[in-house]
This record gives C-alpha cells, sequence and structure tokens, in this order.
C-alpha cells in the first residue's frame, strides 16, 4: 500500500505529465481512507486558485457532501502558499504534512515566499480599502435573520 504523500506525489506527476500545472500534488485523509486528491491546475483552467491543496479540498467536500473536513489529515508536496493555507484553515483541517519548503519552491520559480513577506511586512494595507460599510452591514443583519443560516 503506498503511503499518503507518495499518493500526493502521484497526483502532482499527473499534473506535470498533462502540463496542467506545477508539481504540486495532494490527498486528504479521513478515518484511514483517502477523500479528496488534487494536483495544480492553474494552468490549464487559467484559474490561479487551483493549487493542489484547493482541489483536493474540493474534491473532498463534495465526495463527502460538506464543507467541514474536520478529523481530516492533508498531504501535499510543498508548504501551502497562504490562499492555501486559508482554505485548509476554512476548511477546518486537522493537520497538514508537506514535502518541500518555501524556500524549495522558491528554488524552482515560484514565488510562495514573496507573499510571506508582504503579509510579514503589513503590505497587505497597502491595497485593502473599505469601502460602502454601512450598506455591507445591511447584507449581515439579513443575513443574521435567516432562521437556519450555516455560519462558517
Amino acid at each position: 500500500m503506498k503511503t499518503y504523500m507518495e499518493q500526493a506525489i502521484e497526483e502532482a506527476q499527473k499534473g506535470i505529465l498533462s502540463g496542467e500545472g506545477g508539481p504540486f500534488g495532494s490527498v486528504i485523509v479521513k478515518d484511514g481512507k483517502v477523500i479528496g486528491r488534487g494536483h495544480n491546475q492553474v494552468v490549464k483552467n487559467n484559474d490561479p486558485t487551483c493549487h493542489g491543496e484547493i482541489m483536493a479540498i474540493r474534491d473532498a467536500c463534495k465526495n463527502l457532501q460538506t464543507f467541514d473536513l474536520s478529523g481530516a489529515v492533508l498531504y501535499t508536496t510543498a508548504y501551502p502558499c497562504p490562499m492555501c493555507l486559508g482554505a485548509i484553515l476554512w476548511a477546518n483541517i486537522d493537520a497538514v504534512y508537506y514535502g518541500c519548503t518555501v524556500e524549495d519552491t522558491e528554488k524552482i520559480g515560484f514565488r510562495d515566499s514573496d507573499f510571506y513577506k508582504k503579509i510579514e511586512n503589513g503590505h497587505i494595507t497597502q491595497f485593502v480599502h473599505e469601502l460602502s460599510r454601512e450598506e455591507c452591514l445591511r447584507l449581515y443583519e439579513e443575513y443574521q435573520k435567516l432562521p437556519d443560516k450555516k455560519n462558517y
């Protein structure tokens, strides 16, 4: 039986060989069973959000018919980028095991370290601006009134 990391590596190889994206693959496991798989499909879909971790999360959520992956573990070929870390946290995944580091990923031409530096240096506040807060707060009030809303 292949380890979960070996399966993540196979996912990454699928993406590389098909020209769909970079060398990033992931599998998500819950209760000893693989519930989601994914590899980078940024090039295939012309979509910068189609990272391996995101694709695996989408697959797992579809397979389990839920947006809550509590109790799951993600195996991925590289340390997740900030976007993927955010998605992992939103999905309530319990743990992440990764192969290559941010520095390894930078050496092959990817810029994850740039994003981490921008976050650390407060660069985000330079291009994120509040606008129409009162109008948007009314949306929140409307949502709060829903009887069977799901806060997530």
